[in-house]
């Protein structure tokens, strides 16, 4: 193999380009930032990685791991129209996610908020457990028109009783156990189906809002409730490659402007395929015989184009 290169002309482009000490297949391949399988004490696994390259790409403007000045762990992110948000857990085996709104009122903290919005062409939806209860809405609210229906009067009103004795709800302007009319358990998540989503509180004339996706052991004790948005995700996108690539101790992600199939190795350097045999031998004889597959005349055409 050496001497295949000293037979090519002495340009020191060429002669560096199949010198064992240089990376041909790093530069070949484009190189992404490392990926982890973890973001703080958060498991990141796919489809969603810690930064743009990993995990899959139609997730990787969602979900980010960002390092914050006043912490020293890092955290896992969403990003949607209207805000950025915490992800407070993943069920893989399930396919969901909660987020966390810090401005979402709950039963031991209570202020005015913005909402919540959820792109239509986004890979996820909402799942049907959340409950999102609208609070300190004026009676002129278009939530309470008669003629559209849009809050539940059965049993959901008992959340607005919950959350009304919260001794939070003054945050709101409101007052302990006071009346719930100005309280809407919101039905219109339904109604979008897998479509996108968008909540405006200020458009609603509501002073904030609050998600239940879960009454713990006691639905009487709104202290006890499981507060937080949460989400279902596509989980079509695991495909044989991926899993080869894991199987070899890779992370799956994606690079170029195609968004092309990448398996990131533990060197952090992408492979088409997977990491077998190749986590730290990128170099040398190894490098230099993937160009040989070019032929002699494809380098000599090749160096010339580049150098001159």
């Amino acid at each position: 193999m050496a001497r295949l290169c000293m037979l090519l002309p002495p340009y020191w482009a060429c002669f560096f380009l199949c010198s064992p000490s240089h990376q041909i297949v790093s530069a070949a391949l484009p190189i992404n930032g490392t990926s982890h399988d973890t973001c703080g004490s958060m498991p990141v696994k796919f489809p969603f990685g810690t930064g743009f390259g990993c995990g899959h790409p139609d997730f990787s403007r969602y979900i980010r791991c960002s390092s914050s000045s006043s912490s020293s762990s890092d955290t896992l992110q969403f990003s949607s129209g209207n805000g950025v948000y915490g992800v407070s857990s993943i069920d893989y085996s399930t396919g969901t996610l909660v987020l966390d709104d810090p401005l979402m009122s709950t039963c031991s903290s209570m202020q005015n908020s913005g909402g919540f919005s959820l792109d239509r062409t986004s890979p996820f939806t909402l799942t049907d457990g959340n409950l999102f209860v609208l609070l300190g809405c004026s009676r002129t609210s278009p939530v309470f028109d008669p003629d559209e229906d849009l809050c539940d009067t059965g049993s959901p009103t008992r959340v607005c009783e919950g959350l009304y004795s919260c001794g939070a709800v003054s945050g709101i302007g409101l007052r302990k156990n006071g009346p719930t009319s100005t309280c809407c358990v919101y039905e219109s998540p339904t109604r979008f189906g897998s479509g996108g989503y968008s909540l405006d509180i200020q458009k609603l004339q509501c002073s904030s809002y609050s998600t239940v996706y879960g009454f713990g052991d006691d639905r009487g004790d709104p202290m006890k409730w499981k507060f937080g948005i949460s989400l279902k995700y596509n989980d079509s996108y695991h495909t044989d490659s991926c899993k080869d690539c894991e199987s070899s101790g890779g992370l799956c992600g994606f690079s170029g402007l195609g968004e092309s199939f990448a398996c990131i190795c533990p060197n952090g350097v992408n492979s088409t395929s997977n990491c077998y045999g190749r986590g730290y031998a990128w170099s040398g004889i190894q490098g230099c015989g993937i160009q040989t597959g070019m032929g002699i005349a494809g380098l000599l055409i090749w160096c010339t184009t580049l150098f001159f």
